[in-house]
C-alpha cells in the first residue's frame, strides 16, 4: 500500500503523538505550513513529521519558539526540504545546542557555590564575590548565564 503524499490533521497527530491542537497551535506561529483542500480541510506534506519531530526535540533541548521558528524559517515552505537544507539548518541550531550546554555544564559546576548573583549568603560566596563584584558587571547570576570570571 503506498505511503499518501498529503497527510490530514488527524493522521499527522497519530504519526507524530501531538494533538490536534499543538498541531494547530504550530500552525498558528507559523513552524508548520498545510495547504487547504477544495473543501477547506488542511493537508500537511509527509516532510511535516520531521518539521514536527524537529520542534519536539528542540523544545526538550530547551530552544524558544523563537529559536526554533528563526530555524525552520530558513526551510522551503511548499516543498519537502532536501538533506542539504536540513544539514543548513543544523549547522544554526547545532550553535544554539553548543550554548545551552555551556549554561549547563557551568550551572552543574556552580550549582552548591557562588553562581554571581550578588546574595553573598553562602560563606563561599564572600570568597568568590566579595562585595558583590559581579554585580557591578550587570544584573541576575553573572557566572553561570553570562560566562563571566570570578576575579
Amino acid at each position: 500500500m503506498p505511503l499518501k503524499a498529503q497527510l490530514t490533521i488527524g493522521d499527522l497527530a497519530r504519526r507524530t503523538g501531538l494533538s490536534i491542537s499543538a498541531i494547530r497551535f504550530y500552525e498558528e506561529k507559523g513552524l508548520v505550513h498545510p495547504v487547504r483542500s477544495a473543501g477547506g480541510q488542511r493537508r500537511f506534506l509527509r516532510a511535516d513529521i520531521r518539521r514536527l519531530s524537529f520542534i519536539l526535540i528542540a523544545q526538550q533541548l530547551g530552544l524558544s519558539l523563537s529559536e526554533i521558528a528563526n530555524a525552520l524559517s530558513l526551510l522551503p515552505k511548499d516543498q519537502a526540504p532536501t538533506k542539504k537544507d536540513w544539514s543548513f539548518i543544523a549547522g544554526k541550531v547545532r550553535g544554539l545546542i553548543d550554548e545551552k550546554i555551556a549554561v549547563l555544564e557551568r550551572t552543574r559546576a556552580r550549582l552548591d557555590g557562588c553562581i554571581g548573583c550578588g546574595c553573598l549568603s553562602l560563606q563561599q560566596c564572600a570568597l568568590y564575590n566579595p562585595d558583590d563584584r559581579v554585580g557591578q558587571q550587570g544584573t541576575g547570576p553573572r557566572l553561570v548565564l553570562h560566562n563571566e570570571t570570578d576575579q
